[in-house]
C-alpha cells in the first residue's frame, strides 16, 4: 500500500519513505537484535552456537552467509547420546530419523516379499534377514552424513569445536574439550541448540530397558520385544521389528495410539498394527522389569506378565539443557527444562537464543530447521522472521505410514465457528488387489463448510509422506475444497483420491465441540 500511495511522487520523496520504513523495520528489529552501531564491543565471534544438529547447523550456515563470524560446539560422535558424546549431525541425522528410516525400508522388504508370490516371483519359503550386515550399512551411512554436515560448517566458513559447551555469561561460552582443556570465547550472540534426549520411566528394573538410541544400535536383533509407549516412536518400532520377524507387544495409556493425531486415522494405525500381528495392550502400562534366565520378565498394572528379549520405551523426550549452566546466567527454563524463548527464540536474556527441541515448542526436525533460518533472518539478515507453525506436514512412518497437515477433524471441529465437513475415502489399492493383501489406504479432508477452505488433509497408506508433502504446500497457499476438486488427477494413483471426493462423508456442527479420551 506504501509504495501504491506515492507511485506518482519524486523519487526524493521515495528516499524519504524508504527512510521511515527502514526506521519501522529497525524499530521491530530492535526488539530481537542489537544493532551493530549500538555496540562497538570486540567479541571473538558475532555468533556461537552450542548444538551441531539439524537447527544449530542451518543457523550457523545461514548466519555466516550473512558475513557473521561464526563459531559452533559438539560433543564427539557416537550413535548412542549421553552427556558426553553425541556428534555433529545430531538425533536426527545419527539416531533419529536418518537411521529410523533405513530400517523401516528394511523392514518393508518382508511385506514386499511376501506380496511379490502373487506377482509371479518364484520366492524360497525361507528367507533369510542378515541384521548385522544392515546394522553395518546404518553404521557406514550415518559416519558418512557426519562427515557430509563437518564440511557443509567448513564450506560455510563456520569455525567448529568439538567439546561440551557451557555458557558462561550473557556473551561467553567455555568449550571442555575430551582432555579436559576449557576453552572460552566471547560472542556477540549465543544460540542454544542441544535438542532432546530419550527419557526412561520411573520403574523398578528401568535400567535393563532401551531407549530408540539403543535400539538403532542392537547387537543382535531380538526374537521377542516389548515395547512402552503409544507415539510415534513407538509406533514405528513396532513395525520396524514386527517387519523384521520379531514378536512385538507394545503397550500404551490411551485406547488407541499416537495420542494428538486426528482419531479415525488413529484407528486405521491401530488396525493395520494389529493386522500385521503386533499384539496391542491399550490403556496398559508397565510396573517392572526383572532379570530371568528367560530374558527380562514384564510385569503390567493388570498384573499380568511375559517375557521379553528387549524392552524399549519409548516414553517422551526431555530438552538437553541440565549441563548448559543457564540458570546462573539468567536464562529462564519451564519446569521440564525446556528454555523459554519469545516468538523469535530469543530467551530472557537479550543476547541468548535457542531453537530446536530444547525450546519444547514443535519438535520436528524440519521444524528447528526453520527457526533456525529465521533466527538468521533476525539477527544477521536485518529481515525480523517469526516461525510460522501453521500447516507444519509430519509422517509416522509405521508400515504403512500415516502422514497429515493441517488441523484434525476434532480441532477443526474445536476450532471452527460453524460447520465441518468431512470428506473420507477408503479402498484396496491397486497394488493390493492382486497381492491379496487385506490393508486399506485411508484418506481424509476436513473442510469449513463456510468458505469451503481445507483446514486439514490426512492419509494413512503406502507413500502417504511423498503424497502428503504436496497437498502441504496447498494447504499453505490457502487451497479451497473446489480447487481441489478442479484438478485433475494422475491416473492410475492413490494420489489422485484427494481431487476426487466429491461428496461429505458428514457434516458436523462446529457448536458440538467434542473431547475426546481416546
Amino acid at each position: 500500500r506504501l509504495f501504491t500511495s506515492v507511485y506518482s511522487v519524486h523519487f526524493s520523496c521515495l528516499d524519504h519513505i524508504m527512510a521511515a520504513r527502514k526506521m519501522l523495520i529497525d524499530g521491530e528489529e530492535g526488539k530481537n537484535t542489537q544493532s551493530n552501531a549500538e555496540d562497538n564491543t570486540h567479541y571473538d565471534f558475532d555468533l556461537f552456537v552450542v548444538g551441531a544438529g539439524s537447527g544449530g547447523v542451518r543457523a550457523a550456515r545461514f548466519s555466516a552467509k550473512y558475513g557473521a563470524k561464526v563459531g559452533i560446539c559438539e560433543l564427539p560422535f557416537h550413535p548412542i547420546s549421553s552427556e558426553v558424546v553425541g556428534g555433529v549431525g545430531g538425533t536426527c541425522v545419527i539416531r533419529g530419523c536418518v537411521p529410523k528410516k533405513i530400517l523401516v525400508y528394511a523392514a518393508s522388504f518382508g511385506g514386499e516379499i511376501e506380496d511379490a508370490r502373487n506377482y509371479g516371483w518364484e520366492v524360497n519359503e525361507k528367507v533369510d534377514f542378515n541384521w548385522k550386515k544392515l546394522l553395518q550399512k546404518k553404521n557406514d551411512e550415518i559416519i558418512r552424513l557426519n562427515g557430509i554436515y563437518k564440511r557443509l560448517l567448513s564450506n560455510a566458513g563456520v569455525k567448529f569445536f568439538e567439546g561440551e559447551g557451557t555458557v558462561v555469561g550473557p556473551n561467553e561460552i567455555q568449550v571442555t574439550q575430551l582432555d579436559g582443556t576449557k576453552l572460552s570465547y566471547s560472542a556477540k550472540h549465543i544460540l542454544i541448540a542441544t535438542g532432546s534426549r530419550a527419557q526412561r520411566p520411573n520403574i523398578p528394573g528401568q535400567e535393563l530397558g532401551i531407549t530408540s538410541d539403543e535400539a538403532l544400535s542392537l547387537e543382535e536383533l531380538p526374537k521377542r520385544a516389548v515395547i512402552l509407549g503409544g507415539g510415534y516412536i513407538a509406533v514405528e518400532f513396532a513395525s520396524i521389528w514386527r517387519g523384521m520377524g520379531v514378536t512385538v507387544d507394545l503397550f500404551f495409556r490411551k485406547e488407541l495410539p499416537l495420542r494428538g493425531f486426528d482419531d479415525e486415522m488413529r484407528a486405521v494405525v491401530a488396525r493395520n498394527l494389529e493386522g500385521r500381528r503386533i499384539n496391542l495392550h491399550p490403556r496398559t502400562t508397565l510396573t517392572e522389569l526383572a532379570k530371568t534366565d528367560d530374558g527380562i520378565k514384564v510385569r503390567t498394572d493388570h498384573g499380568e506378565e511375559l517375557f521379553a528379549d528387549v524392552v524399549l520405551f519409548a516414553t517422551g523426550r526431555s530438552p538437553n539443557s541440565k549441563r548448559l549452566n543457564l540458570g546462573p546466567v539468567g536464562v529462564e527454563v519451564d519446569q521440564t527444562g525446556a528454555i523459554k524463548v519469545d516468538e523469535y527464540s530469543r530467551t530472557t536474556v537479550p543476547s541468548i537464543w535457542a531453537i530446536g527441541d530444547v525450546t519444547n515448542r514443535m519438535n520436528l526436525t524440519p521444524v528447528a530447521l526453520m527457526e533456525g533460518t529465521c533466527f538468521a533472518k533476525t539477527v544477521f539478515g536485518g529481515q525480523p522472521s517469526k516461525p510460522d507453525y501453521g500447516n507444519v506436514p509430519c509422517a509416522v512412518f509405521s508400515i504403512p505410514p500415516l502422514s497429515l497437515v493441517g488441523l484434525s477433524e476434532e480441532q477443526a471441529i474445536e476450532q471452527a465457528n460453524g460447520d465441518v465437513l468431512v470428506f473420507t475415502s477408503s479402498f484396496n489399492p491397486l497394488k493390493n488387489t492382486i497381492s491379496q493383501r487385506q490393508e486399506k489406504t485411508v484418506m481424509k479432508l476436513v473442510v469449513d463448510a463456510d468458505t469451503d477452505k481445507v483446514l486439514g488433509a490426512s492419509m494413512c497408506g503406502p507413500d502417504a509422506p511423498e503424497i502428503m508433502q504436496g497437498i502441504a504446500i496447498a494447504l499453505k497457499c490457502g487451497a479451497t475444497k473446489s480447487q481441489f476438486d478442479s484438478t485433475v488427477g494422475i491416473h492410475p494413483s492413490a494420489a489422485e483420491e484427494f481431487v476426487t471426493m466429491r461428496d461429505p462423508t458428514r457434516r458436523v456442527s462446529g457448536a458440538r465441540k467434542p473431547k475426546t479420551n481416546l
